[in-house]
C-alpha cells in the first residue's frame, strides 16, 4: 500500500514566547479567523545510523495526536512537500511498519531503521476562513520540545506555522502572493524567518 497522499504548502517562522499570535483578516480572501483549537502532538522520527532520510529531505515519522495521527513521510518537491500517510496500527510503536519501508527502500535499501528524534508540540492553531466560509489556510502557534535520541540533547522552541488549505488560490503565482502577504505580517508581529521548513532537522542541531 503506498499510503493517502497530498501536498503541503507551508511557511514557518521562529518567535519568542511573548509575541500575540497576530490577526490576518483582510489578507487575500480572508475574512474569519476561527476560534483557535489546542492539539497535543507527540511524533517519533525514524531514520538510519547514518540520517540517509534526512540527508535526502525526507522524514519518516509516527505520530499521535491530531486528526492525521498515523505514519507519514514527508519529501520535498518543487512547491512545498509530499506527505503520505498511513493509520496507526497496535503493535507498531517501535518498528516501521513493512509497508512503509518499502516507501523510502530507494534511499535506505537494507539499511535499519531506529527512532532518531523525538518531538512533542502543544500546537494551537486558528483556521482562516474566506467570506463563505471555506477555508483558506491556517495558522498554527507551535510550542516544541523536541529529544536527539542520537545525542541525548533536548532542544526547545516556538514557531508559527502557515498553511494553505483547500480555498486558497488555485494558481502558483497566487499561492505565492498570498504567503508573501501573509508572511509580512507575521514579520510586523515580531517573528522572524525560520532556518529550516523541518522540525525534524532542528531537532537533530542540523540547523539553529
Amino acid at each position: 500500500m503506498s499510503g493517502d497522499k497530498q501536498v503541503e504548502i507551508e511557511r514557518k517562522y521562529d518567535v519568542d514566547d511573548t509575541s500575540p499570535v497576530p490577526n490576518p483578516v483582510g489578507i487575500g480572501t480572508i475574512a474569519v479567523v476561527e476560534a483557535p483549537e489546542t492539539i497535543e502532538l507527540d511524533a517519533t522520527y525514524f531514520d538510519t545510523d547514518d540520517l540517509a532520510l534526512a540527508r535526502h529531505a525526507t522524514a519518516l515519522r509516527r505520530r499521535e495526536g491530531g486528526k492525521d495521527a498515523g505514519w507519514h513521510i514527508k519529501r520535498a518537491v518543487s512547491e512545498g512537500r509530499t506527505e503520505q500517510h498511513w493509520p496507526l496500527r497496535r503493535g507498531d510503536r517501535s518498528s516501521v511498519p513493512v509497508e512503509v519501508r518499502a516507501q523510502v527502500a530507494d534511499v535506505v535499501g537494507d539499511g535499519g531503521l531506529r527512532a532518531v528524534a523525538r518531538v512533542r508540540n502543544r500546537r494551537v492553531v486558528s483556521r482562516l476562513l474566506d467570506a463563505a466560509g471555506y477555508p483558506v489556510a491556517e495558522l498554527c502557534d507551535d510550542h516544541v520540545v523536541a529529544d536527539d535520541l542520537l545525542t541525548g540533547v533536548t532542544r526547545t522552541w516556538r514557531e508559527w506555522e502557515i498553511e494553505l488549505l483547500a480555498a486558497a488560490p488555485d494558481t502558483r503565482s497566487g499561492r505565492t502572493a498570498l504567503l508573501d502577504a501573509l508572511e509580512a505580517e507575521v514579520l510586523r508581529a515580531g517573528a522572524e524567518l525560520s532556518p529550516s521548513s523541518s522540525k525534524l532537522a532542528r531537532a537533530l542541531g542540523l540547523v539553529g
